[in-house]
């Protein structure tokens, strides 16, 4: 995808070696983007290693995302050491390490569940894309990946209704930002990722992802395919939208063994 090609993007939520953070920001690096990446924990400097490239083009720092002060100073380290950002690709959410958050019924779910939950999915995407937006609409370029799923937008899981929620919120973000930015050739759009086969993934999540239309699991690459696609120079007139990468499965009704 030439292009993403000299662009500078942030990945965020990219620590895990099998996660989508982590599989975009490789895709873009391939593509010649300068890539900077971020996730809570140490971890992301391993991932930094195995991506190759030189402090010129590649760049790791950890953040807390749900915080104004980290966003803004991570914003702040990237653009020292990379550059202007033109991409931002919101990956963090859905589960942070060392911290278990079983599913619950709506009115099983405590204030501090539902806080964590709207602030790991949702409040972080607000917080980054707010703090990178004066550059953008400065030098008149933008692109922004909001990493939602079909859970929230388009389906629900009982149990899951705080992540639902959060996700549903960023599309509707997503809308509003792609009428208040377009002016200034800034596109902002939504992936839907359906059962996809990540380290995270639970046993009943893959045999789900076994009865989509296509018959397995998808994988965090053909995420991110999507999701650089969505980040390139070649999707200008792409803004608003959520695309939706769950194998077909929310386009069949009848969704049982035969």
């Amino acid at each position: 995808m030439s292009g993403v090609k000299n662009r500078v993007a942030l990945v965020t939520g990219a620590g895990s070696a099998e996660g989508i953070g982590y599989a975009t920001a490789n895709l873009l690096r391939n593509a010649g983007a300068k890539v900077a990446i971020t996730s809570t924990t140490e971890r992301i400097y391993q991932r930094l290693e195995e991506m190759g490239g030189t402090p010129e083009d590649t760049f790791a720092t950890t953040a807390d995302l749900a915080e104004t002060k980290s966003v803004n100073s991570l914003i702040e380290k990237v653009q020292n050491n990379l550059g202007p950002i033109d991409i931002v690709i919101n990956n963090a959410g859905m589960v942070e390490i060392g911290r278990e958050e079983p599913s619950s019924m709506l009115h099983e779910t405590s204030d501090n569940s539902w806080q964590y939950g709207i602030d790991i999915n949702l409040t972080s995407a607000f917080l980054v894309t707010r703090g990178v937006l004066p550059g953008m609409i400065n030098h008149e370029y933008g692109r922004i990946v909001h990493v939602s799923s079909v859970t929230g937008p388009l389906v629900g899981i009982s149990g899951s209704t705080v992540y639902g929620t959060a996700k549903a919120g960023m599309l509707g973000m997503t809308r509003s930002l792609a009428i208040e930015t377009g002016m200034h050739n800034i596109t902002v759009n939504c992936v839907g990722p359906g059962w996809i086969k990540t380290s995270s993934s639970s046993k009943n999540e893959i045999i789900a992802g076994n009865f989509t239309p296509v018959g397995r699991p998808g994988t965090p690459n053909e995420v991110g395919h999507v999701a650089v696609f969505l980040a390139s120079e070649e999707a200008s007139y792409v803004s608003g939208q959520l695309v939706v990468v769950d194998g077909g499965n929310t386009v069949q009704e009848y969704k049982v063994a035969l």
